[in-house]
C-alpha cells in the first residue's frame, strides 16, 4: 500500500495492521510462524532442487503423497516433528533454513490493535 493511500484511510478512522497484529499473536507465536514456513519453504526448495517427487519424498517419510502435499501446503496439523523430519529427508539441516529469509522480527512493544 502506497504512503498516501495509508495516511488517507488512517486519517479516516482506519487502523492498518496485518493479520498477526488482527489475530494478536505474541512475538514467540509469529516467531513459530516464521519458523515453520522457513521450514515449509526450504522442504519444497529442496525436493524440487533433488528432483524428487512428492511421492518419492513421502516414501522417504514412510508416509502418503497427500501428507507431503500438507506439509508443502503449511497445514495446520503438520507437527514441527514432521516438518523437521521432511528437512532431513530431502537431505537439508538446520543450516538450510538460513537460505530462507524471514520476515523482520519486532522488537518494539506491542499495542493492543
Amino acid at each position: 500500500m502506497n504512503k498516501a493511500k495509508r495516511m488517507a484511510l488512517e486519517r479516516a478512522g482506519y487502523r492498518i495492521g496485518d493479520a498477526e497484529d488482527f489475530l494478536q499473536l505474541t512475538e514467540e507465536e509469529r516467531r513459530l510462524v516464521d519458523l515453520r514456513v522457513q521450514l515449509i519453504k526450504t522442504i519444497r526448495r529442496l525436493r524440487q532442487r533433488r528432483r524428487l517427487t512428492q511421492q518419492q519424498l513421502a516414501a522417504l517419510l514412510q508416509s502418503s503423497q497427500s501428507r507431503v502435499a500438507k506439509i508443502e501446503g503449511g497445514a495446520a496439523d503438520v507437527s514441527l516433528d514432521l516438518l523437521f523430519r521432511g528437512l532431513f529427508a530431502v537431505g537439508g539441516g538446520l543450516s538450510d533454513l538460513l537460505a530462507v529469509r524471514p520476515r523482520s522480527v519486532r522488537t518494539k512493544s506491542r499495542q493492543p490493535v
